[in-house]
């Protein structure tokens, strides 16, 4: 009596636009996991828990680029490296990049020709 029916005509109309917009933004947040979130998330969980087994001797290399030998594992947060003969620094165990057992070797870095 008082919706005209044109308005009535258009309020089933709103459905089917909102479900063909439901199933792409599904696809895409499915798509953003898989490809973004899940391996930053593997990728922190295998960073931390190398940085939790870093023991005596081990060789690391910390996020400024300092290569050294742990000598001391002071507390859970924070190491003492050996950076040169007599030289030892702390470092906090979040900033090292890379850690190398004892009997593990060093990459080696392809050499440049001078020609």
């Amino acid at each position: 009596m008082f919706i005209t029916p044109a308005y009535a005509q258009g309020a089933g109309g709103g459905s089917i636009f909102a479900d063909t917009l439901l199933i792409p933004m599904i696809l895409i947040f499915a798509i953003m996991y898989f490809l973004i979130i899940r391996p930053q998330q593997q990728r922190l969980k295998a960073h931390r828990a190398m940085v939790e087994n870093v023991r005596r001797g081990d060789g690391v290399v910390t996020a400024g680029g300092l290569i050294g030998k742990v000598t001391k594992v002071i507390d859970e947060t924070e190491v003492q490296i050996e950076i040169a003969d007599g030289v030892r620094v702390r470092a906090v165990k979040s900033t090292l990049t890379d850690v190398r057992a004892k009997g593990e070797p060093v990459k080696d870095t392809p050499k440049k020709d001078k020609t």
